[in-house]
């Protein structure tokens, strides 16, 4: 995706307004943690700043923005709330996708769209199953769509289900139950009969992505919301295919927990300036071994700027990325987040493990980078059996 020049009636994304970004939405930052919930209340400050519709085309009135502007927001949303980020890329990658403008029906696309460019329209795909887990895997999804006269009946149960209780729509993964079945999107509306959310997300960290349950049973979809069914095995990739979507998925989820390692870093600076024990008559800042260390943090961060911004800068000139290393991308990043954070709590000791400084919070946040399809020994294989011609 090329990026677009911003007009004077696009969102403001200098430093200084994404700076005042992430300090506005760090405020609630404990709060959501401490109390989980959807971040309403953040993504009522996004819609004001004109930033749901970023990547949506330009004549739909998006600002149409590519690679390196949109993880330049994602970066400083994930640094003041991560879950908050988390949510909002589910719908930028949405927009980013070039299939929805080949597949989907024009006016239904449109109406999204226009949706997202107004301040709502979040959107977020379910593909996780109790029995299947991901479909990254390999597998068909149980949940199964069944023909009606009026259109589609959808039942079964999607987990880990980032954003449910906040999402405008829902893009569920289910299978059909013709013969040959057909397996692909659905669009369900979250106030459609047959959901129940089932409240059971209760983790580590990221805990505002309320990546609860949904339950469908037999749901009624209209037919124009079978957005983009095709037989199982036109689903694989094929070489010559658009690789965007891999690189979306690795560059944000890397870009997200980057930006909770920053959070962490910059904590840090204070902390370590502010820390004056008795003993020692300065700040640990002026302590060479403090130094040292922390210098580990800066190029671990240097390394993950490099990384991302390059393939991002590569991407807008249209330049592809292999998805093995854009995986691996999204591998090492994510491991240098967490070492990062890591080296801040060797740093502080008993404080940077108190629920009384946010040092804990980033910690169980960044953690959760591990989670992310495709995992470890997905992308380490993946890498492994393109550099050996396999």
């Amino acid at each position: 995706m090329a990026t677009h020049a911003l007009s004077a009636d696009h969102p403001d994304l200098s430093d200084a307004a994404l700076d005042r970004l992430t300090r506005e939405l760090a405020h609630r930052a404990e709060d959501y943690d401490r109390n989980p919930r959807f971040p309403r209340e953040n993504f009522d400050i996004l819609a004001r700043e004109g930033l749901i519709g970023l990547t949506v085309d330009p004549r739909l009135g998006g600002a149409g923005a590519g690679f390196l502007d949109t993880l330049r927001v994602l970066g400083a949303v994930a640094k003041g709330e991560p879950s908050t980020a988390l949510i909002l890329f589910m719908t930028y990658a949405f927009h980013a996708a070039p299939e929805k403008g080949r597949r989907w029906d024009r006016a239904l696309y449109e109406r999204l769209a226009r949706e997202a460019v107004a301040g709502k329209g979040l959107v977020g795909t379910f593909r996780v199953e109790p029995e299947l887990g991901t479909p990254v895997r390999g597998g068909l999804p149980a949940t199964v769509a069944r023909r009606t006269d009026d259109g589609w009946r959808i039942s079964g149960e999607k987990i880990y289900s980032t954003g449910s209780t906040g999402l405008d729509w829902f893009a569920v993964w289910a299978k059909t139950d013709e013969t040959p079945l057909r397996l692909g999107l659905f669009l369900v509306r979250p106030d459609s009969d047959g959901i129940t959310i089932v409240p059971e997300w209760d983790h580590l960290g990221m805990r505002a992505t309320v990546s609860h349950k949904v339950v469908f049973a037999d749901t009624p979809v209209p037919p124009a919301l079978a957005v983009d069914l095709r037989a199982p095995e036109e689903w694989a990739p094929k070489p010559g295919d658009d690789t965007s979507a891999f690189l979306w998925n690795a560059l944000a989820i890397a870009t997200i927990y980057d930006g909770v390692a920053r959070a962490a870093r910059d904590w840090l600076v204070g902390y370590l300036n502010a820390r004056k024990p008795a003993n020692l008559g300065a700040a640990l800042a002026t302590l060479p071994r403090v130094q040292e260390k922390f210098g580990e943090i800066e190029g671990l961060l240097l390394t993950n700027r490099v990384l991302i911004e390059n393939a991002a800068r590569a991407a807008d000139a249209g330049l592809s990325t292999p998805p093995h290393e854009a995986n691996l991308i999204k591998h090492l990043a994510n491991a240098n987040a967490i070492r990062a954070v890591e080296i801040g709590l060797e740093l502080t000791g008993n404080p940077g493990i108190s629920r009384a400084n946010p040092l804990e919070r980033h910690y169980r946040d960044v953690l959760c980078s591990r989670i992310h399809s495709p995992q470890a020994d997905t992308v380490l294989v993946g890498a492994g059996r393109a550099g050996l011609g396999q």
